[in-house]
């Protein structure tokens, strides 16, 4: 009986819900000085985002080298692997352009298909 008067519930707040976004009306259109301040806050998030992104770049540098430091320390040699930063425009063509070296190598790494 109680799950009955959940549901219940539940289906009138839908409900409701449901009519009272129904009711609104649509957004103005935006005019010219609002277009502006959209723009300006779009060119804002993206420096911020680019800092952010330069600034966990420059940290996981010192996180790497700290650790090169520590396994040279101990007496292990470690060969950082470290691929050249891509833009997002290089990132597209590089995978794509697969070497035919990487692909025989990637081959017998894969997991055999079962039947």
């Amino acid at each position: 009986m109680t799950t009955l008067r959940a549901l219940l519930a539940a289906g009138l707040v839908v409900t409701s819900f449901g009519i009272a976004v129904a009711k609104l009306p649509p957004a103005p259109p935006m005019d010219d000085k609002a277009k502006a301040a959209a723009e300006e806050k779009k060119a804002k998030d993206a420096s911020a985002a680019e800092a952010a992104k330069a600034q966990q770049a420059r940290a996981e540098d010192r996180v790497a080298a700290r650790y090169i430091a520590d396994q040279r320390a101990k007496g292990k040699v470690v060969t950082p692997q470290m691929a050249p930063a891509l833009t997002t425009a290089d990132a597209a063509p590089a995978a794509k352009a697969v070497p035919a070296s990487a692909a025989k190598s990637a081959a017998p790494m894969a997991a055999p298909a079962r039947k």
